[in-house]
């Protein structure tokens, strides 16, 4: 009896996986050398780390030049930790920063130093200098001239001012680079103390080609070398997810508009499930465009068996089939062939008057307990074989008996 290999073969195996490794490969290679040409050390806007045009080396170096040290710091903690009395705290992006970390950078300028806030908005002026609101829309930057009397603005002269306008009710404050009547460069005062806070409103004049026009450098050394130590915060994703982590939840961090994105995709994969899962009507019966051998049907549907291991189907088959065709021998309807009622003293009655041996031995082969293992398989489809022989041979018609010849035979 010839078998049937039913495992893959290691060309077939790398036949079918050979496109995904190929995919894999080239998304890894692709990996590498994005990470190559992005290896150079990269620097954000407003980083005096940077040489780039929206980098602020350039101002880094003018202060260096002039005797004031340059700290970098990425977290309001290291930004409040290294600030004093003597020291300049730059703000590079205060708008990004949520309460918690503003209220660490309240206290810079009340304990002497000066704090400069480049473009802040509403939360950022809320926090750190509640009595000046910002006014209407951004201003273009453009050469200004400065129109007031602070030492440093008079002395830069002309400078590239403009973005964010505010709104000044403190009476000691000054305001400079007037657009619309409105101050683009605000000093505002400490309560107590030597310590101020400078808003700027526009980063421009710091960055790296644009500190050689009009007075732009000058302005930027006036505000930010006015003590000996400069600390620049440049704010970074670490810091904020680090910040808003201590009291927030799961879904406190997920991104505003995330929850109504979900809603929109769950709703269309409902709708999605809804069209696929949708019937036509009562499925059709269609004759096959070929024919197909029932030796080959029986041994394509053995092997899906066999690969799921599917022994209580294989076995159910098995004795279905059986049953139907022993009914019709012993008088029962095929209604009744899957009774074990009827069948089993029915065959046992035709096998050899119903003894109790029979009966069991019958009623275990048709109607029994599913195999275990595939020689259990192979021995029910043995025994499944021998029963219906059996009782085939039993219903067949006797052969004629030969007539014995005559005289007239004899004689010719």
């Amino acid at each position: 009896m010839s078998t049937t290999a039913t495992s893959l073969t290691g060309r077939q195996i790398w036949t079918r996986a050979r496109g995904l490794l190929i995919a894999a490969a080239i998304l890894a290679l692709a990996g590498v050398v994005m990470a190559a040409v992005q290896s150079s050390e990269q620097h954000s806007a407003l980083d005096p780390r940077s040489p780039d045009g929206n980098g602020s080396r350039a101002a880094a170096r003018i202060l260096a030049d002039h005797g004031v040290e340059t700290t970098v710091v990425t977290s309001a903690d290291e930004a409040a930790a290294a600030a004093g009395p003597d020291t300049t705290l730059l703000v590079a992006h205060p708008d990004v920063l949520n309460g918690r970390q503003h209220a660490k950078l309240a206290g810079v300028a009340e304990n002497g130093g000066r704090t400069v806030l480049l473009a802040p908005g509403p939360d950022a002026l809320g926090a750190l200098t509640p009595g000046v609101p910002s006014v209407g829309d951004p201003a273009t930057v453009e050469p200004t001239p400065p129109d007031c009397d602070m030492p440093s603005a008079d002395r830069a002269g002309d400078a590239e001012m403009g973005g964010m306008r505010y709104h000044v009710s403190d009476e000691d404050a000054e305001m400079c680079y007037l657009r619309q009547q409105l101050p683009t460069l605000v000093r505002v005062p400490a309560s107590s103390g030597n310590g101020d806070t400078v808003l700027l409103g526009t980063p421009e004049p710091l960055l790296n080609d644009r500190l050689d026009q009009h007075g732009n450098a000058s302005l930027t050394l006036q505000l930010l070398g006015s003590r000996t130590h400069l600390v620049w915060y440049l704010p970074s994703l670490s810091d904020s997810a680090a910040a808003d982590n201590e009291d927030r939840g799961f879904f406190d961090l997920i991104p505003d508009g995330w929850s109504w994105g979900a809603l929109q995709l769950s709703l269309a994969a409902l709708l999605a499930a809804l069209w696929r899962a949708r019937r036509l009507g009562p499925l059709v019966p269609e004759r096959l465009p070929v024919s197909v051998r029932a030796s080959e049907a029986t041994e394509g549907r053995a092997r899906l068996y066999r690969q799921a291991n599917a022994r209580d189907r294989a076995a159910h088959s098995l004795r279905a089939a059986t049953r139907t065709r022993l009914a019709p021998l012993v008088g029962l309807p095929a209604a009744q062939a899957h009774s074990p009622e009827a069948l089993t003293p029915a065959l046992a009655a035709r096998a050899g008057g119903g003894e109790a041996d029979d009966a069991t031995r019958i009623h275990t082969v048709l109607f029994g307990s599913s195999p275990t293992d595939d020689a259990s398989l192979v021995r029910l489809a043995d025994e499944l074989d021998q029963l219906e022989h059996r009782f085939t041979r039993a219903t067949s018609p006797p052969a004629s008996p030969t007539a014995p010849p005559t005289d007239k035979d004899r004689t010719s």
